[in-house]
């Protein structure tokens, strides 16, 4: 009975995919063989709070939040990326995203709105050849110090997330669209951006091209 206990409480504990979309480009193996290097920019991020928890923040501040979670989706996507390319599955490489903000931030260009610039105009920057940009939605605060702040705050404890990423892999040679992953999943108890970034990114690189 313990066991089929510990069983269950296993199955409820593990990430639920929701859905899936996924376009890859035609000819995605031409743009991934003249792609030397990948920029990862800070994703849109939208921590969509209930009612009562966004009473006690101010918008500035709900806006900070999510600001900072996008920097800890950039992270954890990098080092995903980077633990594949120790693996020799990763078949270009990718800019640390220190790197990727700085040099943004020298041509005065905002790390979370650069909706303005082409991709080309980006990539000539950054000195990629592929930047991927999209968005994050997510229930809750992926950040541990966040969530238990909110927690402390509101006096609830979130046990599950559900999150929804939109992930675009463009050239900066001529702005097209090489790969676009869209993915609605829910999270457990303790999800933090690395956890959820792991199964996304887990997902979609068996099926994208700039992987093996």
């Amino acid at each position: 009975m313990k066991k089929t206990l510990i069983i269950i409480s296993l199955i409820y504990t593990t990430t639920i995919v929701a859905q899936t979309k996924l376009y890859v480009h035609p000819d995605a193996k031409t743009y991934v063989a003249n792609t030397k290097t990948i920029a990862i920019l800070p994703l849109k991020v939208q921590v969509k709070l209930r009612p009562k928890e966004l009473k006690e923040f101010t918008e500035d501040q709900i806006t900070e939040m999510g600001r900072d979670e996008a920097l800890d989706i950039q992270k954890a996507m990098y080092s995903w990326f980077l633990t594949r390319k120790k693996r020799g599955t990763m078949l270009v490489d990718v800019q640390n995203p220190t790197k990727t903000n700085t040099l943004l931030k020298k041509n005065e260009i905002d790390i979370h709105s650069y909706d303005e610039y082409l991709p080309s105009e980006l990539g000539k920057i950054l000195g990629v050849e592929t930047i991927i940009t999209g968005s994050f939605e997510t229930s809750k605060p992926m950040s541990n110090g966040a969530a238990i702040g909110l927690a402390v705050l509101t006096g609830v404890m979130f046990t599950t997330n559900s999150a929804t990423m939109n992930m675009d892999f463009i050239s900066t040679t001529d702005d097209e669209l090489v790969v676009n992953y869209l993915k609605k999943i829910r999270g457990t108890l303790g999800s933090d951006s690395q956890d959820l970034i792991n199964v996304l990114m887990r997902k979609v690189s068996r099926r994208i091209p700039y992987t093996e």
